[in-house]
Formats: C-alpha cells, sequence, structure tokens
C-alpha cells in the first residue's frame, strides 16, 4: 500500500509539509508561527540532544539554564546584536490581565500591571548570560568559562514552516569566556567541527565548513564559522553556526578579568547554536516519495517486527518467535519495536513504518517459523531479503551500519552532482534559475557586488569554504578581481 504523498518533484514545499504532518513529527499550534512536536518528532530531537550533549560534555563543557525574560536595557548594550534582532522580538509590557467590565468573561491587559523595564523574550542569549558572567568573572583563574543551555526562544518569524522557520524554536545555545584571542576563536573552530561531525556521522549529511561574509555575519560577531548542506530541492540549509564574537560582549557589558602579571583585560567570548530545523534538514536530505528516511544512528526505532497470522494460535506462536527475536536484537542495543497490536493489518502497519521512515522492517508469519526464516526490508532502498533467525542479529547490525553509510554516500553524491562552477553572471542566472545547487563563482569580496547578486538572482554567499584553494579570477558580477571562490545558493 502506498502513502498518497505528493511527489517531490510536483511540489516539494507541500511535499515537505505532507511528510512533517503525515509521519506525525509536528503540527501547526493555536498560536499563529508556533509548532506542537509530537511525541515520535520529539523522540528524534531526543536522540539529536543526547548526541550533541555527549560531544559537548566530551569537549568540556556543562550544561546550565539562564531566564527566558532579558531586561531591554541589557539587551540594548551590544548595539549590534540588538538591532540585529529588533525586528524579530516579542516584548513583555504589562505583567497582568484583568476582567473587561464592558465585556463579561472577557479578559483585558490591566493598565496599571505596566512594568518598569519592558521584558525581551529572548532570540538568543549573549545578554542576559555576559551579564551573569560580570560577577563569575574576576581572575584569570575563573577562565575559561564554558557553559551550553538547551533552551527555546522566540524569533517572530512573519513566513513560517514546520521545523525550518517557526516563531518558537527548541535549541542549544554555547556561550563561552576565555582569557585571550586566540583561545576563543581555537573555541569556535572547534565547535563548529563538532557540529560537522554530528550531522555528517549521526544525520548521514555531508556539509561544506566555512566563514560566513560580513553581511551574513551573525548580529554582534566578528567571525561567523558555520556547516551547510544541500537539500534535494537544490537549495541550501545552514545547519549550525559557531560565532568568535571578539571582546563585544565584554565591553558591553564590562567584564574583565585580573591577569596574572596584575593587570586587567577585557574577556573573548564564543557563542554557537542548533536548532530543531536538524529535523528539517533531515527530512530534505533523505526522504522519498513513500515518505520519511531516517538514518539509523538517530532513528527512535531502528527495526520493527511485524507479526503476520490467522488466528489466535497463529498469533501466539509468531509472537513468542519475535519476542525472542527483539530480546536478541535489544541485547546488541539495537532499538526494536514489536508491533502486536491487533487492530491493524500487517499491510497498514508496513505502510505507517515506512512513512516514518523506520530503518528495517521484520515481517514473520507462519510459513517463516515452518522455515526458520523472516523477511527483512530496507526502507532505504525498499529491498527486501529472506534471512535465517539464526543469522538474524548479524544481519540486522550489519544492515543498519551499511544503511547509514549508504545515506550519507548518496547524499555526497548528489551534492558533488550539484556544485557548479560559473564564470560569468549570465551563466550563474541560468544555473540559479535551472538546476539550482551550490554555485562556486569568484567574487571581489564587497558587499555592493554581494548584495547586487542577491536582488538579481534571490541566491547569496553561503560560505567561504575552509578548505578553499587560492586562485586569481574575476568577480563573476563585477568583472573585478578575486583570489578565491565562494558558495552561492538560494537557501532556507
Amino acid at each position: 500500500m502506498a502513502s498518497k504523498l505528493t511527489s517531490r518533484s510536483t511540489d516539494y514545499s507541500k511535499w515537505y509539509n505532507e511528510i512533517v504532518v503525515n509521519a506525525d513529527l509536528a503540527e501547526n499550534s493555536a498560536v499563529r508561527g508556533c509548532m506542537v512536536i509530537k511525541p515520535y518528532g520529539y523522540a528524534i530531537w531526543e536522540k539529536m540532544q543526547a548526541e550533541l550533549d555527549k560531544m559537548f560534555k566530551a569537549t568540556g563543557h556543562e550544561n546550565a539554564y539562564f531566564p527566558l525574560f532579558v531586561p531591554k536595557s541589557l539587551f540594548e548594550a551590544e548595539e549590534k546584536n540588538a538591532e540585529g534582532f529588533a525586528k524579530e522580538c516579542a516584548v513583555v509590557t504589562h505583567y497582568r490581565l484583568k476582567n473587561d467590565e464592558n465585556n463579561p468573561g472577557k479578559l483585558i491587559v490591566d493598565p496599571n500591571a505596566k512594568l518598569e523595564e519592558e521584558l525581551v523574550v529572548r532570540p538568543t542569549s549573549e545578554a542576559v548570560i555576559w551579564n551573569t558572567y560580570k560577577t563569575w568573572i574576576q581572575s584569570y583563574r575563573d577562565l575559561p568559562i564554558l557553559i551550553n543551555q538547551w533552551a527555546n526562544v522566540v524569533r517572530w518569524e512573519m513566513r513560517t514552516r514546520l521545523f525550518l522557520r517557526t516563531a518558537e524554536f527548541l535549541w542549544q545555545e554555547g556561550h563561552t569566556a576565555h582569557a585571550t584571542k586566540a583561545e576563543a576563536m581555537t573555541e569556535a573552530k572547534l565547535m563548529n567541527q563538532v557540529y560537522a561531525d554530528f550531522v555528517e556521522n549521526y544525520m548521514a549529511i555531508p556539509v561544506i565548513q566555512g566563514v560566513k561574509t560580513e553581511s551574513e555575519r551573525f548580529a554582534g560577531a566578528e567571525e561567523t564559522f558555520c556547516i551547510e548542506a544541500l537539500m534535494q530541492d537544490g537549495k541550501a540549509l545552514q545547519a549550525g553556526t559557531s560565532h568568535f564574537l571578539g571582546q563585544n560582549f565584554a565591553k558591553a557589558f564590562d567584564v574583565k578579568y585580573a591577569t596574572a602579571e596584575g593587570g586587567l583585560e577585557y574577556v573573548w567570548a564564543t557563542s554557537w547554536g542548533v536548532s530543531t530545523r536538524l529535523i528539517g534538514a533531515l527530512i530534505m536530505t533523505h526522504s522519498d516519495d513513500n515518505g520519511l528516511v531516517l538514518p539509523p544512528n538517530l532513528a527512535p526505532t531502528q527495526v520493527v517486527i511485524i507479526p503476520i497470522y490467522r488466528g489466535e494460535e497463529e498469533q501466539n506462536k509468531v509472537a513468542a518467535t519475535a519476542e525472542k527475536i527483539k530480546v536478541a536484537l535489544e541485547e546488541q542495543n539495537i532499538r526494536v519495536k514489536f508491533d502486536n497490536r491487533d487492530k491493524f493489518k500487517p499491510g497498514y502497519k508496513f505502510n505507517d513504518y515506512e512513512l516514518k521512515g523506520v530503518p528495517l522492517r521484520i515481517a514473520i508469519g507462519p510459513k517463516d517459523l515452518q522455515n526458520g526464516t523472516v523477511e527483512i526490508a530496507r526502507r532505504d532502498n525498499l529491498t527486501k531479503e529472506v534471512v535465517s533467525q539464526d543469522e538474524i542479529v548479524d544481519y540486522i547490525s550489519s544492515q543498519l551500519a551499511q544503511i547509514q553509510i549508504d545515506l550519507f554516500e548518496k547524499a555526497k553524491a548528489f551534492r558533488a552532482d550539484n556544485i557548479t562552477k560559473v564564470d560569468d553572471f549570465k551563466t550563474f542566472q541560468e544555473v540559479i534559475k535551472g538546476k539550482g545547487g551550490f554555485i562556486s563563482a569568484h567574487w571581489d569580496g564587497t558587499n555592493e557586488s554581494e548584495e547586487a547578486i542577491k536582488k538579481a538572482t534571490k541566491a547569496t554567499i553561503r560560505c567561504i569554504p575552509l578548505d578553499n584553494v587560492k586562485e586569481a579570477g574575476v568577480c563573476v558580477y563585477s568583472g573585478k578581481p578575486s583570489n578565491q571562490r565562494v558558495l552561492f545558493a538560494k537557501s532556507y
């Protein structure tokens, strides 16, 4: 039974939304632009959280939590950061409602409950965290501070899409303080590498590491490192960013430390984050017209066992064998679900788990009991294999590992086929409008050319790759000298 999704090639946006809803990942909420993350979608996020949290702690970071509300005066302290987020801020002005005397049963804002100072609902936490760090840091002995928090933030987006861009979203944000510029820069690069390792090794998505241009940097940063991924529709997605903040926030909040020599110096800073938009990246990189495709390393359920039977006697015999298989797989730390619900037929279950992207499906019926076999189906390539029950644990383990590799290699090959070198603006426009993907082209380094290209094509400079090879050339737009290519693309 095929799931009835819109084809990717017909309407990519509709296909994406249908997967999110039909695979039970999330839905729109009563609050415009916000989403309800359903249990299956949240289970994927929990897997992401767990693995990232291990990676953060392995690199010396600790978790903490800071307030949701930021006093407006603190938010304004670092001007570039405040200006960059001002248009996306939700602001709390009153702290109480009261009954409307003219409309019984309705509530209105109590005009007598106005806050002395307005509170910004955090779009990011640098301001409140650096105001806190001021009390934590006195001496070089207090450094470095390596803090991460798992939280929600609010950015009042006008055009929203589930997981990719919502008014409220879940994320982690790291905020670190260092004694020297070199230490802070090393930290920013390290965390960008951590993100790249996670996205490639767990999400099976190849990424390009790079730095953002000045116009694309995080507001308040001196340098923004990033990882960029390519989706199946040829658009880029910024999967994570890590920012070298210099001493901007330390100066804004007067955070100094006493050096070993007895002097006073401003602290150096970084911040870095990824969010639930990674679930959107996961969907758009691997999924197909039958639904979600999940890499085994992040799949909440890696293997589902579906029994096939007629009557209670067959059901009991099949269930007994299925339970033994389940236990044997769980002993190898494989995440297994035995779906023994008798209210749904096997065909419905096959379709449901295909739609939800479970990497491997085991079907077992009376004939399998007689033959000592099971049928195993791969979700990624829709192939099936009959396997001896004696070999099932080794086979499942090897297949899960192979699926993880195959998904990454498939995405990597797609990206390679969709990076196009371009040397003139006419071809640039044709490629962006038609083929899409990344365009590798020379740029003269000016904001004027960058903005002109964006206005003419809606393509932005996604990054200047860290592994760039210097080469002489001329800007694809202005014809002025250039010493390297950068990556352009339309993006989410």
